[in-house]
């Protein structure tokens, strides 16, 4: 089917439409970053729900879409609708952080910071190692991704050339997991 646009294909009740279909892209896309981010964390139930819902709204989103395939409005909402909501999604699952992470800090200050953050009430292990440059000690921190960003700051305050790795931890031991919550 050619595509056969002129600018007086762009009605009220056009935009008005893809207006609906770009807000519902948006908590579409928003969802399935969200179902990833629980699928990443090994949450089953969650993931099904999210899934089942942003599959929902996605069905009847493509089929409005391609009722309408005449007018490239609809295409243009529903990308700038999938383009937002893969944003707002992100921003979504980073208010949430949900999760928990790692933090591993290479410093040579090792003994001074590991002190500083079980004073901030951190868990800390601690393992001496052999650096370009000689001894270094590397610091093992576990936490809820939501106090992960404290870390840095405080670690920099300490030794401004330590080196920070940050990584998503799947799963950890049951016991652990009541300590970190603390």
């Amino acid at each position: 089917m050619p595509l056969d646009f002129s600018l007086s294909d762009i009605t009220l009740e056009a935009v008005a439409g893809g207006v609906l279909i770009a807000v519902a892209r948006v908590f579409d896309v928003s969802l399935a970053v969200l179902r990833q981010a629980s699928i990443r964390n090994g949450r089953a139930k969650s993931a099904w729900m999210l899934g089942f819902v942003e599959a929902l709204i996605w069905v009847f989103v493509v089929a409005s879409v391609v009722k309408n395939l005449t007018n490239p409005v609809y295409a243009v909402f529903y990308a700038l609708g999938f383009a937002t909501g893969t944003f707002v999604g992100v921003v979504l699952e980073g208010l949430l952080a949900r999760g928990e992470q790692v933090v591993r800090i290479f410093t040579h200050n090792g003994d001074k910071m590991a002190a500083l953050f079980r004073t901030k009430g951190f868990r800390v292990t601690q393992f001496e190692g052999k650096g370009l440059h000689g001894p270094i000690q590397l610091l093992f921190i576990h936490v809820l991704r939501k106090k992960a960003p404290l870390i840095p700051e405080l670690a920099r305050d300490c030794d401004p050339e330590c080196f920070l790795v940050i990584d998503d931890v799947r799963s950890s031991s049951a016991a652990f997991h009541a300590a970190v919550r603390k």
